[in-house]
C-alpha cells in the first residue's frame, strides 16, 4: 500500500513515524523541527500540529525500547467461551450470540479523532 492509498490522517502520521524512525536510526534527537525537515524533504506535506504531537509523545519515551517492545503487545483475545447450554437455554444463547454479533460490526475507525474526517483528498 502507498502513501497515496491512505487517508489524510494516516498519511501524515505515517510520514511523521517514518521521519522519527529515521532521525532514530541516524541517532539525532528528535525534535518538530526535523521531523517537519524530512517530511518535506520527502516530497510530502503533513499538517502543522503532526511533527510537534510526534517530537512531544517521543521525548518522553525510550524510542529503541518502544521498537523492541512492539512485538510483545499483549496477549490475543480471550477463549470463545463454553458452548451454548441444553435444549431449554439454546434459543437465549443464540439470542444473546446474535446480539453480540451486531453490537461487533460498528465501526470505531477513529474518523474525525482530530477533528478531521476520514476523506482523502491531500
Amino acid at each position: 500500500m502507498s502513501l497515496a492509498e491512505l487517508s489524510r490522517e494516516e498519511h501524515d502520521e505515517a510520514c511523521c513515524v517514518y521521519a522519527a524512525l529515521i532521525l532514530q536510526d541516524a541517532g539525532a534527537e528528535i525534535t518538530a523541527d526535523k521531523i517537519s525537515e524530512l517530511v518535506s524533504a520527502s516530497g510530502n506535506e503533513v499538517e502543522a500540529y503532526w511533527p510537534s504531537l510526534f517530537a512531544g509523545l517521543l521525548s518522553k519515551v525510550d524510542v529503541n525500547e518502544l521498537i523492541m517492545n512492539s512485538t510483545k503487545v499483549g496477549g490475543g483475545g480471550g477463549g470463545a467461551g463454553g458452548a451454548g447450554g441444553a435444549a431449554a437455554g439454546g434459543e437465549e444463547a443464540a439470542e444473546e450470540e446474535k446480539e453480540e454479533e451486531e453490537e461487533e460490526e460498528v465501526d470505531v475507525g477513529g474518523g474525525g479523532l482530530f477533528g478531521g474526517d476520514d476523506e482523502g483528498g491531500y
